[in-house]
């Protein structure tokens, strides 16, 4: 029987999913690899303390992250905006990082997808033949329904993920076959242990391009709802996304210390079997009940990612090269092309390069990881650039250490891997 409490608590509640937006889109394509894959090898491998990494990270790239949604609500333009604004260099250093990462990056994610629906249904195809079905199917979501349709479909993920995922942590910590590994066998001085830093730092919580795309997401949304968001209602919206997936990279990081840490069992490079693995871990320390709890939180971590990442890359080249060539910008089959082209970019990946998915993953999160210091600094020009205040002093504070942490890190990554 509804009370008046209940009404008002649903009432409450949808009122708060009314203001959130490009910020769930942005948990949609964050929550993914760098969730389901590298945070959970990062707690199997490494101990329930890597959650102080995940954490780390994540506070180190924040002001970055903030920029693109607070940019799009102070200035009413995108972060692509001010970069074209600073001018060719700033462009060129754009479509470097972009074109080069992007089919990777769109491969890595649908790969993954695809390895948990081959798992969950027991399916033998060959994984770029799934991948393309799914490749195929997010793209026709995207021309259906463009923004609106992702933004309804995001909400509704993301909160089945974080409810799933919630429901299962809580589950591990009453599991009396589950134990919290608090080893942290982490050495400096062995490579494979860097290079798996690098890997997991690249995507945690995501690619800096996130913050590039949530821009343009700010203001694809107002353009939705016919209606301009200020700094306060998108700052509330960033940071509902932000610390969300935050929550749910250290949760995973959890699950991986409590169910896999100390089991001694070899995490594989196959796809399909990882996936398995991770699946078929949960269920044998939690029991049966809780596979369909465990597959619906992989698959829509995985598809949310997929769909979002799909309709990113299209969309920032098309306001890219609008801004160059503004004919193009009124040419709605512009996107539709570069749709298809991000498509069969990460189908040819995807069926060249499919001998190792532990490979593939480490390689897109690496390059994102690379590139990041580049993207960083794009980004800490625009912010001082803004009309508008879009960084605090504590922001500018830890964007210029992050800044100077991420190249550091990254020569320091380049120099062990090739010398």
């Amino acid at each position: 029987m509804w009370t008046y409490r209940s009404l008002i608590i649903l009432f409450d509640l949808k009122s708060i999913l009314n203001r959130l937006g490009p910020g769930l889109l942005y948990a949609g394509a964050a929550v993914g690899v760098s969730h389901l894959v590298q945070s959970t090898r990062a707690g199997a491998s490494y101990g329930i303390l890597m959650v102080i990494v995940v954490i780390a990270a994540n506070l180190i790239k924040y002001p970055f992250f903030k920029a693109g949604p607070l940019y799009a609500a102070a200035n009413k333009k995108s972060i692509l905006d001010a970069f074209y604004l600073q001018g060719k260099w700033s462009m060129a250093l754009f479509y470097l990082v972009t074109i080069g990462t992007m089919f990777a990056v769109q491969a890595a994610v649908t790969l993954i997808t695809a390895s948990v629906l081959a798992s969950i249904f027991g399916w033998q195809l060959p994984l770029w033949q799934i991948s393309a079905v799914i490749l195929t199917l997010c793209g026709l979501l995207l021309l259906v329904g463009r923004y609106h349709l992702l933004d309804r479909i995001m909400k509704m993920v993301i909160i089945l993920l974080t409810l799933t995922t919630v429901i299962t942590l809580i589950a591990s910590f009453f599991s009396s076959a589950a134990s919290i590994a608090v080893h942290h066998d982490f050495d400096l001085s062995e490579n494979a242990d860097i290079f798996f830093l690098i890997a997991l730092v690249g995507w945690m919580p995501a690619p800096l391009d996130i913050s590039i795309w949530h821009s343009e997401w700010t203001l694809a949304d107002q353009l939705d709802a016919n209606q301009v968001k200020g700094k306060k209602e998108s700052d509330f919206d960033f940071k509902v996304g932000y610390w969300g997936t935050t929550f749910l990279a250290a949760a995973f990081v959890a699950l991986g210390a409590m169910i896999l840490g100390g089991s001694g069992t070899e995490l594989s490079s196959s796809g399909a079997v990882f996936a398995g693995q991770i699946i078929n871990m949960y269920t044998s320390t939690l029991g049966d009940w809780s596979f369909l709890i465990v597959a619906i939180a992989a698959f829509t971590c995985m598809f949310s990612t997929t769909l979002t990442v799909l309709d990113a890359y299209p969309r920032v080249l098309r306001k890219a090269i609008s801004l160059q060539y503004p004919k193009l910008e009124k040419a709605s089959s512009f996107y539709n092309l570069l749709l298809l082209i991000t498509i069969l970019g990460a189908l040819f990946v995807l069926i060249f390069q499919l001998d190792n998915m532990k490979q593939m993953v480490d390689f897109a999160t690496s390059i994102s990881f690379l590139t990041a210091p580049l993207l960083a600094l794009l980004i800490l020009i625009a912010a001082r650039n803004s009309k508008e205040h879009v960084w605090s002093k504590l922001d500018y504070g830890i964007a210029y250490f992050g800044l100077a942490f991420l190249f550091c890190f990254s020569f320091y990554y380049l120099g062990i891997k090739f010398l």
